[in-house]
């Protein structure tokens, strides 16, 4: 990573932009792993609920428990256990806990696959503007993801938070002329941006988590919306 300054940003760039990134499903692939463990879910619980109905059941619960666990693997297996508790009237079997356990901890060592374009497009912002990678997540999970996707160095710093805000980003962005942040969820990467006065790059992922689906702001000026990270070096070059 580049050396920082005291604010945790380095000023190496001529053009004062700052342009912040999301992790999971606009760098990497995040979401696929959740709806495979999902599945297993679903198998492991086939004699006490149908799919859809705990698939409800499961986001319920993790709506419910993001106050008390946050984002991630951990909170999801948690929400996972608190679920087959509730269809099971909490004749719960000791090994779907384990196989529950057990998935979760198959997420947490998963590998790290980069989507298409996403070195290239870090790259090429990184030569022209300060770059901050903005996510949140689980702090170790998160930081295992960007140490094993071998583009950690080419940002000028990460941000790992609770939730993303307007008054998060408006911190993040504070003393560049202009900003951006890009991601795949149009509810945490995108509207609060906009409302911080930054520009809302939105780069669509084929598997967006239900609790992350919003209504997309087409008549505002500063979103801009690409089919992947390729297009990000022609939307840049395009603004004013």
């Amino acid at each position: 990573m580049k050396s920082p300054t005291p604010n945790g940003i380095a000023v190496t760039h001529a053009r004062d932009w700052i342009i912040g990134f999301d992790a999971d499903d606009t760098l990497w692939h995040n979401e696929r792993f959740f709806r495979i463990t999902q599945d297993r879910f679903a198998a492991l619980l086939a004699d006490h609920c149908a799919p859809d109905h705990l698939a409800e059941r499961l986001l319920a619960a993790e709506r419910r428990n993001l106050g008390h666990y946050g984002y991630g693997i951990k909170g999801f297996m948690l929400s996972m256990i608190e679920t087959a508790l509730e269809v099971t009237g909490g004749d719960l079997p000791g090994h779907v806990v384990a196989e529950i356990l057990a998935a979760g901890q198959e997420m947490l060592a998963h590998p790290i696959d980069l989507l298409p374009h996403a070195r290239e497009a870090v790259e090429a912002m990184a030569a022209q503007a300060h770059i901050v990678l903005i996510t949140k997540g689980d702090l170790l999970d998160q930081e295992r993801k960007l140490a094993q996707s071998g583009i950690g160095d080419l940002f000028d710093g990460v941000e790992i938070v609770s939730e993303k805000t307007a008054p998060v980003y408006a911190r993040i962005f504070a003393g560049h002329a202009q900003a951006m942040m890009i991601g795949n969820s149009l509810k945490s990467d995108v509207l609060p941006a906009l409302e911080a006065g930054a520009w809302g790059v939105h780069v669509p992922h084929e598997m967006t988590w239900d609790l992350e689906h919003a209504l997309a702001p087409k008549d505002h000026p500063r979103f801009r919306e690409i089919a992947d990270l390729g297009s990000l070096p022609a939307l840049l070059a395009s603004l004013p």
